[in-house]
This record gives C-alpha cells, sequence and structure tokens, in this order.
C-alpha cells in the first residue's frame, strides 16, 4: 500500500511518515503545492493524505485536480482547520475522510485503514484468489488455511496482484506500487523479478492455486495454476 503525506509542517509530516513505515506502508511525501502536484500527476497512490493549508496553495484545489483526472487515489484530508464548511466543501468535492489536527496516530491509522478496507473486496478485510486468503488488517497470507510466511515486499506484491485480479501488471507499475517513484531512478528492473520469483516459489511450495505468471513483453498476471 501507497500513501503520499502532503503536509508543509516536516516535524509533522516526519511523525506521520515514520509511523506508516512502521506499520508497513510505502510512503511518499510532499511538503508544499508545487511538490504535491508534480507527485499526483506522475504517480498513483493509494491514499493522499492532504493539508488544505500549503504555502503555495490551497489544498482543496489539488483535490478537485485529483478528481478532475478521474484518479481512483483515496484522499483524507489532514487540517487545523476544523471547520463545519471545510469538511463539506472537502467531502462534496470527492475526499474519503476528514481528521482534524492535532489527531493521534492510531486515529490517523485507523482512518486510512477504513478508507482502503472500504475500497477492497466490497468492504471486508480479507482478499481471497484460489485457496489463498489475504488478510489486510493482519498482514496474514493463509493456503488452504495454513499460515504462509512471506518477507514485507513478497506480501506487499501478493496484495497488489489481488487488488487486480485478471490484470496483467507491468514491471515499471509494480515496482513504483511496491518500491515508491524512488524505482525510477533503477537502471532495471531485476529487484523486482527476484521479488517475484522468490514469491512465485513460495506460492508453490505452499500448495497455492494460483501463481504470478510472466506475460512475456508486458509483465505479470495472477492466474489459476495448472491442474
Amino acid at each position: 500500500m501507497k500513501i503520499l503525506i502532503i503536509e508543509d509542517d516536516s516535524s509533522l509530516r516526519e511523525i506521520i511518515s515514520r509511523g506508516l513505515r512502521d506499520e508497513g506502508y510505502v510512503v511518499e511525501t510532499a511538503g508544499n503545492f508545487s511538490q504535491a502536484d508534480d507527485k499526483i500527476a506522475g504517480y498513483s497512490y493509494d491514499c493522499i493524505l492532504l493539508d488544505i493549508m500549503l504555502p503555495d496553495g490551497n489544498g482543496l484545489r489539488l483535490l478537485e485536480h485529483i478528481k478532475s483526472l478521474k484518479k481512483s487515489d483515496h484522499v483524507i484530508i489532514i487540517s487545523a482547520r476544523d471547520s463545519l464548511d471545510d469538511k463539506v466543501t472537502g467531502l462534496d468535492l470527492g475526499a474519503d475522510d476528514y481528521l482534524a489536527k492535532p489527531f493521534y496516530m492510531a486515529e490517523l491509522s485507523a482512518r486510512i485503514k477504513s478508507v482502503l478496507r472500504r475500497s477492497a473486496n466490497n468492504g471486508g478485510n480479507k482478499l481471497t484468489a484460489g485457496n489463498i486468503t489475504l488478510d489486510l488488517h493482519s498482514r496474514r497470507v493463509e493456503v488452504d488455511g495454513e499460515e504462509l510466511t512471506l518477507l514485507k515486499k513478497e506480501f506487499d506484491i501478493l496484495l497488489y496482484f489481488m487488488q487486480r485480479p485478471n490484470h496483467i501488471v507491468d514491471k515499471a507499475m509494480l515496482a513504483e506500487a511496491v518500491w515508491g517513484d524512488h524505482a525510477d531512478a533503477a537502471d532495471n528492473f531485476d529487484f523486482v523479478y527476484a521479488q517475484v520469483k522468490n514469491l512465485r516459489k513460495r506460492l508453490d511450495v505452499s500448495g497455492a492455486s494460483v501463481t504470478i505468471k510472466a506475460v512475456y513483453g508486458f509483465g505479470y498476471k495472477l492466474t489459476e495454476t495448472a491442474q
């Protein structure tokens, strides 16, 4: 899961970033309107944490821009302006939630999970593919009821595919989603190949009825294994 934090207060931005990374999220940040606009134009996020009051622009304009691009990025407004008008305006523009500052990290984390949960698997905590069950909340994966232990990136890759059943996923898109936008600096995507290969082996050994198949010239796809 990849999150963009748009917040001009550097200390708060760092606190939120550190807390979410500790929970296993891929986190990117922007400190002003211009940086945020560049990030939104070039990348996609599972959730955007958006401060309304930015030094070089209004965050609500960014929200309008996100929605005009027809992006599926979920948005939670985080703002010191706890006014009814701001809440109504933000929600009317398409924000998924509104959290007034100051707030506890536990509450922010719960709000993020709630927003992501509503968008996945008809609002449930779990995703299924074949005989695999993935719990979004506990980050637990089971194959036929038996736990399958995965490394963090392996879990993130599997989650990405299970959220996109029957979709071919480009290597660059997968790298950006799981490793963040710094993946652009990579000379090649060998690190993606290595992680997918390891995940495929773990799925095979566990008796999973799905695998990640390479689609030559395009990328990868989660498919049913041959019986």
